[in-house]
């Protein structure tokens, strides 16, 4: 199957600070859910919605990364080395451009995990493209349903689609899921170490920050105690 976007980055390269002690002797992309590596369940997922190229960061455990990444076909796997330095969300997929090549692309975090609804997100979320109207497309979910999750928040998603970030003291129904359709020309004068969220904000101010609503249930495995909860829902699910 052929999508509309064929090349994904992947930003593993954290130092998964959060999911100590697991991580003091594996990076956080290597973690387990339901007997498979997070960043297996997220390749999967990119393979069977017709991804063809993958470029992965590392940084923190690297040779790990690049061993269990090594015997990977479907997709290609390409690495963007950061031992160097990291470069924080922005910075990362910034030096990974001559990798991407100059079409809009997938940005997914590591840990972009989720139960599927009825519709295919990813596919959902390319049908959703508007490159007329949109600079990035997220996906977001929705904070009441959501496993693991105890934040305040991160967006509110208006009837059109359009994205507004939550105020310092205000709550927001929804959260970003870790998965993202973004244009490469975005990049261009950002600074070598940066976060993504200047270019989520700079789309916002435009009004060209849209959002999709994930169908399903979206799994925020950001804690060890994340994973245990992951992997009860998904058990549960299995049995409705």
């Amino acid at each position: 199957m052929s999508r509309p976007f064929s090349t994904a980055m992947l930003l593993a390269a954290g130092l998964g600070k959060r999911m100590r002690p697991l991580t003091d002797i594996r990076p956080k992309p290597l973690i387990e859910i339901a007997g498979k590596p997070l960043i297996d369940h997220v390749l999967d997922r990119l393979a069977a919605s017709g991804v063809e190229k993958a470029v992965v960061n590392v940084h923190y455990l690297a040779e790990q990364m690049e061993a269990h990444l090594a015997g990977r076909q479907h997709p290609k796997i390409l690495i963007s080395d950061e031992r160097a330095g990291l470069l924080d969300s922005g910075g990362g997929a910034r030096k990974a451009l001559p990798l991407l090549g100059k079409a809009p692309f997938i940005v997914c975090n590591c840990d972009s995990f989720w139960i599927e609804g009825p519709q295919n997100n990813l596919e959902a979320l390319e049908a959703a493209w508007d490159p007329e109207r949109m600079d990035i497309l997220m996906l977001v979910a929705a904070t009441a349903t959501s496993v693991g999750f105890d934040g305040r928040g991160d967006y509110h998603l208006d009837s059109a689609g359009l994205l507004s970030r939550r105020r310092e003291n205000e709550t927001a129904p929804f959260a970003y899921a870790g998965v993202l359709l973004i244009k490469p020309e975005l990049f261009e004068g950002t600074r070598e170490i940066f976060s993504l969220n200047r270019l989520f904000d700079a789309a916002e101010t435009k009004g060209r920050l849209f959002g999709r609503r994930l169908d399903g249930i979206w799994l925020h495995v950001g804690t060890p105690e994340a994973v245990g909860e992951a992997e009860t829902k998904i058990a549960q699910s299995m049995v409705e």
